[in-house]
């Protein structure tokens, strides 16, 4: 395995806790980490047969793609196979690459949010 892929828990929560205005919250359990920005949901930690993961939200075109290219990427476990896509941790996808996923994730449900939610952000 390529050190560049090892990615674990921490170092992804350390990641997801330093976007503005991130919060937690374990709606599912205590085994599903959920990160909301404003109640909604842009990222998902658990575990899956013995195989950690995240759950992260992206363009449907950019799902397909990701899908094809690695092994390690999935249509999301659990949520709209379209507009999500399950990452797992043990896999083919650089640490730079899923850095870049969960950011894509997160400024994807920003957008959605109201304008006034949107201002508070400040980004």
């Amino acid at each position: 395995m390529n050190p560049e892929n090892n990615h674990t828990h921490q170092s992804l929560e350390r990641s997801l806790n330093e976007f503005v205005a991130a919060e937690t919250d374990f709606p599912f359990g205590p085994e599903v980490l959920v990160y909301k920005v404003k109640g909604k949901m842009f990222a998902l930690l658990s575990e899956r047969e013995g195989r950690k993961y995240i759950n992260l939200k992206c363009q449907p075109e950019d799902g397909e793609v990701l899908t094809a290219q690695f092994d390690a990427i999935t249509p999301g476990y659990h949520m709209n196979k379209r507009h999500w896509v399950t990452v797992y941790l043990d896999g083919d996808v650089e640490k730079g690459m899923l850095d870049d996923l969960c950011e894509q994730s997160y400024r994807l449900v920003v957008k959605t949010l109201r304008k006034a939610d949107r201002e508070t952000l400040s980004l």
